[in-house]
């Protein structure tokens, strides 16, 4: 069964383009050309992932995925004709998995694509019953479930994958680059600040103390892991 992609943006030759070329590759194609059409959409059609551009009428980018993340895990790419920083990491604080930035090649977003899909894809097949217990935190693998003290903690796909990640592969140290590859699905395309700020997240959900973290480590000039005991 083909997957479905939710393209959202308000230029209609740039919509044109994204979905003649992603019909191409395979995938049903919905388009919206303003936010609050976006958010009908989402809730209505369920797509299995979103392009998601920030200036939109009626409902910016950020404000259409704050909705969004209410309800759904879905994978969202940003794609946003802006070059600050600080606009980049506002989606990825609000739940984005990645971004791109415009102008960029079909090839760079189909990549990206593909590597958005299959992860979900792999997470959704491995099956197990393993529960991984450390300190006050309980992720369960077969119910894609993480409790901290018995209360369920809200995470995005991206935040779970990564926690999942390092957690079964406890006090082994891994790059930003690596992680990409590894959580994300790509070397070359990934920004590493995607890394930075969605492990920013997870200590925000994860951690008691933002200035003594038990869980997730930093090894200083090498990357992150995470701490068995």
């Amino acid at each position: 069964m083909s997957k479905k992609i939710l393209i959202v943006e308000d230029e209609k030759p740039i919509a044109d383009i994204l979905s003649f070329n992603l019909k191409r590759e395979g995938y049903d194609v919905l388009v919206s050309y303003d936010g609050q059409d976006a958010v009908n959409k989402a809730f209505g059609e369920n797509p299995d992932l979103i392009l998601l551009d920030v200036m939109l009428p009626k409902k910016d980018g950020f404000q259409v995925l704050k909705e969004i993340r209410q309800k759904l895990n879905t994978p969202v790419l940003m794609v946003t004709a802006k070059e600050e920083e600080v606009d980049k990491v506002l989606g990825l604080e609000l739940g984005a998995d990645d971004y791109i930035t415009k102008p960029f090649s079909m090839r760079e977003l189909v990549a990206r694509v593909k590597a958005n899909l299959r992860r979900t894809e792999l997470s959704s097949q491995q099956g197990s019953n393993e529960i991984i217990e450390i300190g006050d935190l309980v992720i369960d693998i077969n119910k894609y479930e993480v409790r901290k003290r018995d209360k369920v903690i809200d995470l995005t796909q991206r935040e779970y994958e990564l926690l999942k990640f390092l957690a079964t592969r406890a006090e082994q140290v891994f790059t930003r680059e690596q992680l990409l590859e590894e959580v994300w699905g790509y070397e070359y395309y990934g920004d590493i600040r995607t890394v930075d700020v969605t492990i920013r997240r997870l200590r925000e959900k994860v951690e008691d103390d933002s200035g003594d973290y038990k869980y997730i480590l930093t090894k200083r000039g090498v990357g992150y892991y995470f701490r068995r005991d």
